[in-house]
């Protein structure tokens, strides 16, 4: 039994998610799915606006046969850091293809951008672009150059991937489905629109009935980081030494502490404190990093340290029984490991904003089962 596999972060799952499964049904019928799923805190910075509990739940109503964990302490990092993780996952679980969304929808493309990217030559040439005073991900665009445009967030997370392939000599196909809405519009009207187009209009209390299965509307919860501000603010203020904490660097924690005091919401504090080296995501990414007290040890941890599983049905339990004895790692969480130790602060600090029992459900470490 082959499995195919997918990384997402559903903030909410929406009909391109939908889509996104269905064409995977339709290339590799018969086969398992294996969605690494990001949780609480996400790639960029913000807060899930489904629960991790509840994003599995729906994953596993809408196709998918069985459900892991992205660990939060690579979940909220960088796109090398976050590819690599959710790679490694699949890799361990057997995997022989990623599927992705993709804008320009061009394997070839992004399959050179990676092997350009991974050289010294390449980030050579970043560095030398950046001192002319362009912004980080443009020097990144502006190094590769490459005739198609693969700068699009999808295409970029695409280049992350097979870098991560490439560069660990994985036997894992990465495969592009075509994107079939514009990352970037905030205006489109079909039925399929992006996560922030969503998130956007529930933003300005605007009916997104259209864009998202019924079952994930019910799961929506009106919540961000902002909530979550006073405790930053706190934690910024207090704390003697934010520079120990990852990704605070090069001194931003003394324009943090400037700023954190003309700024009344978390949008002020990333305008603010943003520059043309830290961008508004490596802010907001910081930031959470902050508030959870990730320290900048962590990333000694190069490996997986266990897989936890979210759920699955039938069929995901059989891959599972299947694959068990060829395993190289735990599916059971380790109390003691720094992954599970941060995966718990994590969801203590998103459980002060969510209505849902988060606790109950992270410390039960059940398998939530779909027949």
């Amino acid at each position: 039994m082959e499995a195919v596999g997918i990384i997402c972060e559903y903030n909410p799952l929406h009909n391109g998610h939908l889509y996104h499964i269905k064409q995977i049904k339709k290339l590799y019928p018969g086969k398992v799915i294996v969605l690494v799923l990001n949780g609480y805190f996400l790639e960029r910075g913000e807060v899930s606006i489904l629960s991790k509990e509840n994003k599995t739940k729906l994953a596993l109503i809408y196709g998918v046969d069985l459900v892991v964990e992205l660990p939060f302490i690579f979940g909220t990092q960088s796109a090398d850091i976050f590819a690599l993780a959710g790679i490694k996952i699949l890799d361990y679980l057997g995997c022989k293809y990623l599927v992705f969304g993709s804008e320009s929808n061009d394997i070839e493309t992004l399959k050179k951008a990676a092997s350009i990217e991974d050289t010294k030559e390449y980030n050579d040439k970043v560095k030398e672009l950046l001192k002319t005073g362009i912004n980080y991900p443009t020097a990144l665009a502006k190094a590769l150059e490459i005739n198609v445009n693969v700068f699009n967030p999808n295409d970029l997370l695409a280049i992350s991937y097979i870098k991560a392939i490439q560069k660990n000599n994985l036997k894992i196909e990465p495969v592009a489905i075509k994107r079939t809405s514009d990352y970037h519009s905030l205006e489109e009207e079909s039925d399929i629109i992006s996560a922030s187009n969503i998130r956007n209009k529930l933003k300005n209390h605007e009916e997104i009935s259209r864009y998202v299965p019924r079952k994930t509307l019910k799961c929506i919860e009106d919540i961000s980081l902002d909530n979550l501000y006073p405790y930053i603010k706190y934690k910024i203020l207090t704390d003697l030494d934010l520079s120990r904490y990852l990704t605070v660097d090069e001194g931003i924690e003394n324009r943090l502490k400037e700023k954190i005091i003309e700024s009344k919401n978390l949008e002020e504090l990333i305008m603010n404190t943003k520059t043309k080296r830290y961008t508004y995501n490596k802010i907001s990414r910081m930031l959470v990093h902050i508030l959870i007290g990730l320290p900048k040890e962590i990333n000694k941890l190069a490996s997986i340290e266990y897989i936890k599983i979210l759920g699955f049905n039938k069929k995901g339990r059989e891959y599972l029984h299947n694959l068990k004895d060829d395993l190289e790692t735990s599916l059971i969480p380790i109390p003691n490991s720094l992954q599970y130790k941060y995966e718990l602060i994590a969801s203590e600090i998103y459980s002060l904003i969510s209505q849902n029992k988060i606790l109950v459900y992270e410390k039960s470490n059940k398998p939530i089962f779909f027949e």
